[in-house]
């Protein structure tokens, strides 16, 4: 995030959308019979169809679902890929409820979407009794889309079913983007997608709370009814996220004030993502707030802020991990950050990544990634490049993220880096708090099978060559049995190199499949 207090703010007023007639869709005529003479008397042949349109038609109406407050059918929006049926999703779910796949139907958000109503920091008698604990399933297929500030939050003690195929991601996106206006730059057009959890968390709002108590609460700003995360629910669970989409998100509340395509409060380890890419979010790509995090296959493209920002104590695992910038725009590929500019908290944040992929393009040429408030942070298995050819690869702030390992203190020591690779005319720079390039280089020094001085052989942007996977491949088991030990470094690599296929989005920045749609139109099933 931009701002320095590291703190979600979210806004809540609602979109108008101007309903849309449907267009009349007619198919083309064959033209009328062809016939072909031939030398010699053969039968006519027959004439070939011509194809019908592909383009979509709206469902005759809304289904009918499990809440209380029922979807409304707000008329029809017609795209370049066809007319809909706009189904508006009730300003919050109260009880557990399904969004059926319909090729003719969109669901949208107007303004804020609430999923349940906030349970406390911790379970009690009445969770499952009433709002508070409400599941929102969306099957695999649907679109859901929004404008401005609308959001979608997921409350503690409910939780989001959001999973997936790989031949039909869910998308969350923006009305421009059903409406054919987007293009490579667009971005920022609605929120986001928020989960909050009763896992523990640092920054606390209350006065004299412990950092990691059940009274260390952080506040979703911004909001008329004030939307809390944190407790000390370790295994805590929001929900399920797999094969998602989400575009055009980072909505401008106020000032620097703005969401990204999704971002974590608390979450615990009960709580499941795999295969989500962010595109072209006016934000992070994802940022995460204490709690815990374990993710495999996340894409980032176009992120104008950070591709990956963690705060306030987070515990995260990553494996198979792309992340693009676009040419000339955004920050960092990684911000990571511990004490916020406060004093020393617990628990201390402490992120791993292997096996990932990462394409600096930065529009502000400071750094690719910068790791800063005595934050814990491993990459191993990975490859950086910087296309713009004159940011600094890597930055570490502080004397407290260089200091070593101390089991009181829940430290690990400096950042970790093994069997990482970088390709960049400045490989290290001087940081705040004193440390210097020849400190980050001494830390990245010290692990075993790093190159400073790499020549990345990658196609189409993110597939290894014969120099990525000549690298000697790091354990990354023995960091967490989260991760899965690798035969390459990178996050594609042969034998690893499909996971991209089928639900993912392609764009002038990076292509990943050409048997899948653009970024700017929508995918037909």
């Amino acid at each position: 995030m931009k701002t320095l207090t590291r703190s979600f703010v979210i806004g809540t007023s609602a979109l108008a959308l101007a309903s849309c007639g449907a267009d009349e869709i007619v198919s083309p005529g064959t033209g009328g019979d062809i016939i072909i003479t031939n030398p010699t008397p053969t039968p006519t042949p027959t004439p070939t169809p011509t194809p019908t349109s592909t383009l979509v038609t709206p469902a005759a109406g809304c289904p009918t679902i499990s809440n209380p407050d029922q979807l409304t059918d707000s008329g029809t929006i017609t795209g370049p890929t066809g007319t809909y049926r706009v189904c508006t999703m009730p300003a919050r779910f109260t009880a557990s409820s399904t969004l059926p796949f319909n090729q003719g139907i969109l669901y949208r958000m107007n303004g804020r979407v609430d999923v349940g109503t906030d349970g406390g920091p911790a379970a009690n008698d009445s969770d499952g009794l009433d709002d508070s604990e409400v599941t929102l399933t969306i099957e695999p297929g649907a679109i859901t889309y929004a404008s401005g500030s609308s959001f979608l939050m997921v409350n503690r003690g409910s939780d989001i079913n959001a999973v997936g195929t790989a031949s039909r991601p869910i998308i969350f996106t923006s009305r421009d983007n059903v409406q054919g206006l987007n293009n490579v730059n667009s971005s920022g057009q609605w929120g986001g997608i928020v989960l909050a959890g009763r896992a523990p968390v640092t920054d606390c709002i209350a006065p004299g709370a412990n950092p990691g108590s059940i009274n260390c609460e952080r506040q979703v700003e911004g909001a008329s009814d004030p939307a809390l995360f944190g407790g000390t629910t370790t295994n805590d669970d929001s929900g399920d996220l797999a094969f998602v989409q989400i575009r055009y998100s980072g909505f401008v509340l106020s000032g620097d004030n703005e969401l990204q395509s999704l971002t974590t409060g608390g979450t615990g380890t009960g709580t499941t993502f795999n295969n989500i890419m962010s595109y072209n979010s006016s934000d992070d790509g994802v940022e995460f707030f204490g709690g815990f995090v374990n993710m495999k296959r996340l894409i980032v493209v176009g992120a104008e802020d950070d591709s990956l920002d963690t705060d306030t104590g987070v515990k995260a695992n990553l494996q198979f991990v792309i992340a693009v910038q676009r040419p000339g725009v955004g920050d960092g590929i990684i911000e990571a950050d511990s004490t916020n500019g406060l004093e020393e908290q617990l628990p201390r944040q402490n992120t791993q990544i292997s096996n990932a992929t990462f394409i600096a393009n930065s529009g502000e040429g400071d750094h690719a990634i910068r790791i800063r408030g005595g934050t814990d942070y491993a990459i191993v298995n990975s490859i950086l490049v910087d296309a713009s050819g004159s940011t600094p690869c890597l930055r570490i702030d502080q004397a407290i993220t260089l200091r070593g390992a101390n089991a009181a203190l829940d430290e690990e020591g400096p950042p970790v880096f093994n069997s990482f690779v970088l390709d960049c005319a400045e490989d290290f720079r001087n940081g705040s708090g004193g440390t210097t390039d020849a400190q980050t280089k001494a830390v990245f020094d010290a692990g075993t099978n790093n190159r400073a001085d790499f020549t990345n052989t990658l196609s189409m942007t993110f597939v290894n060559g014969a120099n990525e996977n000549g690298v000697a491949v790091f354990n990354p088991t023995v960091l967490s049995t989260f991760f899965e030990v690798p035969t390459n470094i990178g996050a594609v690599y042969p034998g690893n190199n499909t996971w991209i296929n089928g639900w993912t989005c392609n764009s002038a920045t990076v292509t990943f499949d050409e048997a899948v749609s653009a970024c700017t139109s929508l995918p037909v099933y």
